[in-house]
């Protein structure tokens, strides 16, 4: 027998289930077999470390690459750490409350400032659908040679694949995301042999350099790979699918789950980490060693990396892998859409009409962008779609951590000194590198 839901703190007490049509689904066998338990909880933090490999990451890793070397490896690390700490946050609140955090939004503040962070969201979610969009469409334009303009209509097509796999099961959506990212592991694998790269250097990347914040420039790159980096939907949805889990809704219970989903979103994101800085030591070991150390464009790495590597499997293998990655994160975008309007508003609508809203809201922008500008035109608006969910990355963290730190919605879940010495440092230090990209986008020079 499962507990009544968790309503301490909360104002509501009949909260409905987060994602209901799949909510408790997938087994956790009783038995005491880790490798067992560890199994049925692994999938949700592949989902959530799609976000952390998507197509807006991408500019950011080959620029840095291109421009510092293996320099900007230890900001990737760096804000891996963030995002295994966050994520953890997380999903902690989404087993302990039973509630995702759109849903714990709207229990604990009032309605017009719910009604601003829905909306704040709903914009961020359509800003990482349209990199998605981008992704896709540069890809299939690298691999096949369709036109821009074409590639955008056709990224609208993803919409029937997905409702396929979402009426199949869940762990049916999990084995799609987890195939894509070792297609991308393979394909990034590849690039990284081809390159060869210098061990010496890259382990003295990782570790940080008093010159990232000295040279302006590595300084400006290195916010854009944090800013990049920690996805303000990812938030939402991991709080929420982690509950498709059905484990006991008991105090131990949920011990045993927060333990096992931490560690699937620990391993899980790094391999985010592998294939981020797969990307900028491929980009260092091929574009800055060649002297090409201004390389910031996607279409531009693809055409460089044939004739510096000498194969042409080179150029195949990064379209591919871009292409996983944009169709990656379109699935985990569509869950993230549903969850965060039926958690902030308590409106449920059929699927494919919430994945076809989200994605015209990008389309149009992408559409007028490939007709008007070209490759060029594209470029610019996936680094807007980055400074788009900076912006909102704030209005995501700061409710995070301050429910998780709080005794009266946690309980004894609740999280300890250090956990939140650390994880609000974490936020101040987003929140501040961010408004600091926006200023400089905005009013700077730049």
């Amino acid at each position: 027998m499962q507990n009544k839901k968790s309503s301490i703190g909360w104002r509501n007490e009949n909260q409905h289930p987060s994602l209901s049509e799949v909510f408790s689904s997938v087994s956790v066998p009783k038995q005491k077999g880790i490798w067992k338990k560890l199994f049925a909880f692994t999938g949700p933090g592949l989902l959530i470390a799609v976000g952390y490999m998507d197509p807006g990451n991408w500019a950011t890793d080959i620029a840095g690459g291109s421009k510092f070397g293996y320099m900007l490896l230890s900001v990737i690390f760096i804000s891996n750490f963030f995002a295994i700490i966050l994520q953890h946050l997380a999903l902690k609140l989404g087993i302990v409350c039973e509630r995702d955090l759109a849903q714990a939004c709207r229990d604990h503040y009032p309605p017009y400032i719910n009604f601003m962070l829905w909306i704040l969201c709903e914009i961020a979610i359509a800003a990482c659908d349209l990199a998605e969009i981008i992704g896709s469409v540069l890809a299939l334009k690298l691999l096949f040679g369709v036109p821009m303009t074409w590639g955008v209509f056709i990224t609208v097509i993803d919409v029937l694949i997905i409702l396929f796999f979402q009426y199949k099961g869940f762990r049916y959506i999990e084995s799609v995301v987890a195939a894509l990212i070792f297609t991308i592991i393979v394909c990034f694998s590849f690039e990284i042999i081809s390159s060869k790269p210098e061990i010496i250097p890259i382990l003295k990347g990782i570790v940080p350099n008093p010159e990232i914040i000295r040279n302006s420039h590595s300084f400006y790159i290195s916010i854009g790979i944090l800013g990049a980096t920690v996805m303000p939907h990812n938030l939402y949805l991991h709080s929420s699918i982690i509950q498709t889990r059905n484990y006991p809704r008991t105090i131990e219970g949920k011990k045993m789950a927060i333990k096992y989903a931490t560690i699937d979103s620990t391993l899980s994101l790094s391999l985010a980490f592998f294939i981020n800085a797969a990307i900028l030591i491929v980009s260092a070991a091929t574009f800055h060693k060649a002297g090409h150390t201004e390389v910031a464009d996607i279409m531009d790495a693809h055409k460089l990396l044939t004739p510096l590597l000498g194969s042409s499997l080179a150029g195949i293998f990064f379209a591919l892998a871009l292409l996983a990655s944009g169709q990656n994160s379109t699935l985990t975008g569509t869950l993230a859409g549903q969850i965060v309007m039926e958690g902030f508003l308590n409106i449920k609508l059929k699927p494919w009409i919430r994945r076809l809203i989200t994605r015209l809201i990008a389309i149009v922008p992408a559409m007028i962008a490939s007709i008007v500008y070209g490759e060029k035109g594209t470029t610019e608006l996936l680094i807007i779609s980055q400074i788009i969910l900076s912006i909102q990355l704030s209005f995501a963290i700061v409710p995070l951590v301050n429910f998780t730190g709080n005794y009266e919605k946690m309980g004894p879940f609740v999280n300890g000194t250090i956990l939140k010495i650390i994880s609000w440092v974490i936020t101040i230090i987003i929140v501040l590198l961010n408004l600091f990209l926006i200023y400089d986008t905005f009013l700077g020079r730049r």
